[in-house]
């Protein structure tokens, strides 16, 4: 990370990009056309320590969505959460000049409020930068009414009720983006089935190789790696398609392996466990009957 910024403020980041000090030093909407970033030669790289939510058009940089460019490219709504690592590059050659909002919320201006431990579920923060959303018109117009909305208040004398109402309209938009979120998902039915497919030919190579002998039980984070997009993307698009997050799947499909290697072979309970990457044959023996109601003793009873 040579070369890398490092933003304490949202003070600081209007002076990294030449733009005039903000009204309000946690809250911040920006004039995305009015941002200079201080690339050196194509690309610039900064840690932030607040969030960040951009709502942009004509971006000169190529954004994908998990594996492949998405329909919907007039708007491109993404999220940052605080220290995340981040590097944007530019086509400098690019003759369209880049529009939109970006809003900067520093986390002490939710502080008190339920919103400062509810923005943490939103899984569209955990999301890589090019895992952004793709709005249509109609929902780009919803978005920037309420960023609107929240640069409108701030501008206004700060008051007593300044604070609830900006984050009312914060959550309001969270809100919004996690439905479009979902919709995307649904609209790109047949991308999603083919990396879901992926996902679990990923899982049967894992324990047809006996790779648990030596790496253990298999790891969301590198399952997610091998599928080239994050781990809360993976989690999302599992959730939505199957109503179970990353963990459960893993875990039903150890099941669904150690079923067949109790019922068809004569290994020991502690091999099937090691097989399947457990440390310990009781943890095996207590995820088992978690999920079947019967012990693995018992379950290979029924085939003797």
């Amino acid at each position: 990370m040579d070369n890398t910024f490092r933003i304490h403020s949202l003070s600081e980041f209007h002076s990294l990009c030449n733009l005039p000090q903000p009204e309000h030093p946690l809250i911040s909407l920006i004039d995305y056309s009015l941002v200079e970033y201080p690339f050196e030669e194509n690309h610039i790289s900064w840690i932030q320590d607040f969030y960040s939510i951009g709502l942009k058009r004509n971006v000169t940089a190529k954004f994908n969505y998990g594996q492949q460019v998405y329909d919907f490219n007039k708007g491109l709504l993404s999220f940052i959460s605080p220290l995340q690592f981040l590097r944007l590059e530019i086509d400098q050659e690019a003759k369209v000049q880049p529009s939109g909002w970006l809003l900067l919320i520093h986390p002490d201006f939710l502080w008190n409020t339920a919103l400062a431990k509810k923005i943490k579920s939103f899984d569209f923060f955990g999301y890589a930068a090019n895992e952004a959303l793709f709005l249509s018109d109609k929902e780009e117009r919803a978005i920037e009414h309420i960023l609107l909305n929240i640069e409108q208040e701030y501008q206004n004398h700060i008051d007593r009720f300044s604070q609830e109402l900006i984050v009312n309209q914060v959550e309001r938009l969270l809100i919004y983006a996690e439905r479009y979120y979902e919709r995307q998902f649904i609209t790109r039915k047949k991308s999603n089935f083919e990396l879901l497919d992926k996902f679990e030919q990923i899982l049967q190579r894992y324990f047809d190789h006996g790779k648990g002998l030596e790496e253990g039980i298999p790891k969301v984070t590198a399952i997610a790696e091998e599928l080239h997009i994050s781990p809360n993307y993976l989690g999302t698009l599992l959730r939505i398609h199957t109503q179970q997050n990353t963990q459960e799947h893993i875990q039903n499909k150890m099941i669904g392996y150690a079923k067949e290697r109790l019922s068809t072979t004569r290994m020991t309970i502690g091999e099937v466990a090691y097989e399947l990457g457990f440390e310990y044959p009781q943890s095996f023996s207590k995820l088992f009957k978690q999920k079947t109601q019967l012990s693995p003793s018992e379950f290979r009873k029924n085939f003797n």
